[in-house]
Formats: C-alpha cells, sequence, structure tokens
C-alpha cells in the first residue's frame, strides 16, 4: 500500500507537470480544445472541453499505474474518453508508446506541425518522477491491489483551465474562479464496496514563482482504510457559526435556507474538486450541491482525504430520506462502483441527488436539518 500510495502522489506530479506544459504554449494550448459532444458530454454547463492534457494526463496516470501494479489493469477508470481529433479532422487515439519518440509521433498527429510541442510533450509523458517526500514513504498499509480500483479526473474544473484566469483574487480566501481551482485528481477505492480508501490532490496552479513568474504546484493526500486514518493534513479547526460553499449555479431556494445558517453570509467557488478542497484545507466547512452535476472521478479523491481527516460525502437525496423515514446517525456516504442502470456515457456515474461533504458532523447534521424543510429536495 505504501508502494501505490506513492504512486499515486508521483503520477499527480506527472500529471501537474502535463497540465502545465499545456498552459506554458499558448497557441497549442488554444491548438488543443475540442468540444466534447454525444454521451461524454457533461450537462451541466452550455459548452464543455476536453484538452489534449486532460487526454494526455489520464492515459500516462493508466499507463503509470497499471506497469507498477499489474493488479489494477482494467481497474484504472477516467473522465475521459482517449480519442482526440486532430486539425485534419481524424480521430487519434492518445495513449503511452514504448519509446518517447513513438510517443511524440503519435502526438505529432494531434499537433502538427507542432513537433517541438509533441516531443516536449513526450519527454515529459517518460519522464521519471523524483518524489521526495519521507512523509509518503513512510506510510505503510497491507491492503492488496487487486481489491483496489481507481477514478481519475485528470483536470477538474477543466473549464477554469480553459479560461487561465490567472489573477482571480480570493474572497474570505476562497478563489471564485480562475486557473487555481483546475485540479489533478486520483482516488483509489474498494472495487467490492465502492468505500474510498486512499485520495491525492493536485494543485499544479497553486502559486507563481516570483522571480521566474512559473507556477508551481503543491499536493494533498489522505488514507482511510479500516481503523487507520492519515492524511498530510492536520484536521481543520471547525468554526462555530457553519461556512458553507456553494456554486454560483446553485438554486436560489437552497441558497435562501442555507443563508441564515451561515450568519447571512455564503460562499462560492467554481469546480466541484475545488470545492472540496476548501473543505479540506477548512476554508469552508461544508460544501452542498443540490443537483447530481459531479460524478464518481470528482469525488472519490477527496473524498477519501475527508474521510482520513474525520468526515465525508453524503448523498443529499438520499440523507434527507433517511432523516424523513425517521433514520438516525450519519446516513450512508457516497460509494464509487455502481453506475446508474439503463443510463449510457458519463452520466452513468453521477452522483444523482447531490451531495454534502463536510468534516465535523454537528455541520451536517445542522446543513441536513436546514434542508429537510425544503419539500422538494
Amino acid at each position: 500500500m505504501a508502494g501505490l500510495l506513492q504512486a499515486l502522489v508521483s503520477a499527480s506530479e506527472k500529471a501537474a507537470d502535463i497540465a502545465r506544459l499545456c498552459r506554458q504554449e499558448q497557441p497549442l494550448f488554444q491548438l488543443l480544445v475540442a468540444e466534447k459532444t454525444g454521451p461524454d458530454r457533461n450537462q451541466r454547463f452550455l459548452q464543455d472541453f476536453k484538452t489534449l492534457a486532460d487526454v494526455l494526463i489520464q492515459e500516462v496516470i493508466k499507463h503509470d499505474l497499471g506497469k507498477e501494479f499489474p493488479e489494477l489493469q482494467g481497474h484504472i477508470h477516467g473522465e475521459e474518453s482517449s480519442e482526440f481529433r486532430s486539425p485534419e479532422g481524424e480521430m487519434v487515439t492518445v495513449r503511452v508508446c514504448a519509446t518517447p519518440e513513438d510517443t511524440a509521433a503519435l502526438l505529432l498527429a494531434v499537433l502538427e506541425p507542432e513537433r517541438k510541442a509533441a516531443e516536449l510533450l513526450s519527454d515529459a509523458v517518460h519522464r521519471d518522477v523524483a518524489l521526495a517526500d519521507a512523509a509518503v514513504a513512510a506510510v505503510e498499509l497491507s491492503i492488496p491491489p487487486q481489491d483496489l480500483a481507481i477514478w481519475i479526473d485528470p483536470i477538474d474544473s477543466t473549464n477554469e483551465y480553459i479560461r487561465g484566469s490567472e489573477d482571480v483574487g480570493p474572497i474570505d480566501g476562497i478563489a471564485p474562479a480562475g486557473l487555481c481551482s483546475a485540479l489533478v485528481l486520483i482516488g483509489a477505492y474498494n472495487r467490492h464496496t465502492g468505500c474510498p480508501v486512499l485520495g491525492v490532490i493536485n494543485e499544479p496552479f497553486f502559486q507563481r514563482d516570483c522571480k521566474t513568474r512559473r507556477w508551481q504546484g503543491r499536493y494533498h493526500w489522505g488514507v482511510a482504510y479500516g481503523d487507520t486514518r492519515l492524511s498530510s493534513l492536520s484536521p481543520p479547526v471547525s468554526s462555530l457559526v457553519p461556512r458553507v460553499v456553494l456554486s454560483r449555479a446553485e438554486a436560489p431556494a437552497v441558497r435562501a435556507a442555507l443563508k441564515p445558517l451561515c450568519g447571512g453570509r455564503l460562499l462560492f467557488a467554481a469546480g466541484a474538486g475545488y470545492k472540496l478542497l476548501c473543505v479540506i484545507l477548512g476554508l469552508a466547512d461544508v460544501y452542498v450541491l443540490s443537483e447530481g452535476s459531479t460524478f464518481a472521478w470528482d469525488a472519490c479523491a477527496p473524498h477519501a482525504i475527508l474521510r482520513a481527516l474525520g468526515g465525508g460525502i453524503v448523498a443529499l437525496a438520499g440523507a434527507l430520506q433517511v432523516r424523513r423515514a425517521g433514520g438516525i446517525g450519519t446516513p450512508p456516504e457516497l460509494v464509487y462502483n455502481c453506475p446508474i442502470d439503463g443510463v449510457d456515457g458519463a452520466e452513468r456515474w453521477a452522483n444523482c441527488g447531490g451531495l454534502v461533504a463536510y468534516v465535523d458532523p454537528q455541520h451536517l447534521e445542522a446543513v441536513l436539518a436546514t434542508l429537510d424543510t425544503m419539500p422538494r429536495l
């Protein structure tokens, strides 16, 4: 298990390098954007995108983890289709080849005539990441890799990654939008129970070096397996008045119901992963989403870290149903091994009925008690 944690963190660092590289080549970045269509389209947005960085990062993580842990092959899942449309309109299946030269040649089919860019990306794909993290190396857990599966979100908040707003100032410590909300999410879950057990969140665009102006990143991890709870972070200090972070698209009725609970002040941010990270870091106490517009790959990694810190993520509709039926105690949490029957494409893995992410169970109870008064939820 220690080796798997190191592998996930290393994969997230390589992914962050690729994400930054694509942003540094602005003409290339503009070329790489392709609109999602058909069953892969996220209904949450009027216009949704995938980038070559998305696809390439996902395939790199699949390749590197599958090579080191053959037991995981066939059980590493991602948001993105591996197909990408070339400038000539041909579909190219993006994958990691045996050599940097072969990978560069495949990428050139997408990037033609940007040969140098294809070579830079290929070099990043095949470069070994030296991870000097004693805390990660010291983690020792016994969990068979064959019991696990992986969810990858190669660039969560792709919309913000594409917009590239680099100078959005924080409000109450939370960036309401911008490049900093683009994250790499890698989560491992028990493939039999669906319970998240290990998560890594990488922030490729955490801050800029004041001299070079190049972006620097950071990562966070958590392990929640059996009775073991380990994390790179300490549990955040709980506030007396819950600080709730929402999407700006959240229903007005939900906003109105929660506002008095929060002392009249709600927080807003972009990206499901980033809002979950805000709870993990203690910038918010609760993240509430009333719609099923997030997916397994959005929540798996943050959920594992939240569990490591003593919190979790519950399905909002399910939690209210249990509550209204007279159930007591913490409601059932999200699981990651159950696709929705009769649904195709990305929607099979939607977190239907919304969610509530929390660290302090008292805050969860307060939010559920408030939303329980809304008959339409």
